[in-house]
């Protein structure tokens, strides 16, 4: 059928089809039923139907984002209680869920023993980003320096350089919980520079500052590292009970 002959309702799921528009490809026969229905003016209509289509192309950019950080888990900052947070993490709290940190390219670093709510803060946050438009990206460090090496070993290191110089909000958890040899330490600290004072960076780990030689096993290294992340960042304690005991 050549275009003259086709009603101009195939017409539009036609163009939007191409245009990518996914709300009004699917809905267009609907919504122009209603228009008609209740003879409702052209822009009225047409301001209505563009309005679905943004709010529905925010939420798949919205899904999507979330896919694409990798996180093991969901969790949500509604679901945080912060009643169970450390109290001297607990003063940070509302300024750092307003996000601020990641427009101003500081970092935030959680240390403390496991089961404190380091790793659920860390993805609530990712989530909260991810909703807020940034791009996000978690990783378990043990995983992530096994996964640098064998790029390094392929020279495809190219491929995940851009990742850690483009994305707005890194996860980087279970610091410490491995030690790495010398090379996997490098390597981490040549990525990790690659965002310093450019793009936030949240680490978890088990360790505070003055034990990260036994993860690294290298004085200069761990020194260069702890200077690079600690500048204008976020500090949280979160030492204290175990949430999961305490169930």
């Amino acid at each position: 059928m050549s275009d003259k002959n086709k009603s101009p309702e195939s017409k539009i799921k036609e163009y939007a089809k191409i245009l990518r528009l996914t709300y009004i490809y699917s809905n267009i026969d609907e919504e122009l039923k209603k228009a008609k229905t209740l003879n409702q003016p052209i822009d009225e209509f047409l301001e209505e139907l563009f309005h679905h289509e943004v709010i529905g192309r925010s939420e798949r950019s919205k899904l999507a984002r979330i896919k694409n950080a990798t996180f093991p888990y969901k969790k949500y900052l509604d679901d945080y209680d912060i009643e169970r947070m450390p109290k001297e993490a607990r003063k940070h709290f509302n300024e750092i869920k307003t996000l601020d940190f990641i427009t101003n390219g500081q970092n935030l670093i959680a240390y403390g023993n496991p089961g404190t709510g380091k790793t659920h803060l860390s993805i609530a946050l990712g989530i909260e980003a991810a909703n807020a438009g940034f791009s996000v990206k978690f990783y378990s460090v043990p995983a992530l320096v096994n996964h640098l090496k064998e790029l390094k070993i392929s020279r495809n290191l190219t491929t995940i350089q851009r990742s850690f110089e483009n994305v707005d909000l890194m996860i980087l958890d279970e610091l410490g919980y491995i030690s790495f040899d010398r090379e996997g330490g490098e390597l981490l600290f040549t990525h990790l520079s690659m965002r310093t004072e450019r793009k936030s960076t949240i680490i978890t780990t088990n360790l505070s500052f003055d034990k990260w030689k036994t993860i690294f096993n290298d004085t200069v290294l761990t020194a260069a590292i702890v200077d690079r992340l600690a500048h204008d960042s976020f500090i949280l304690n979160m030492v204290g009970d175990s949430n999961r005991q305490k169930k």
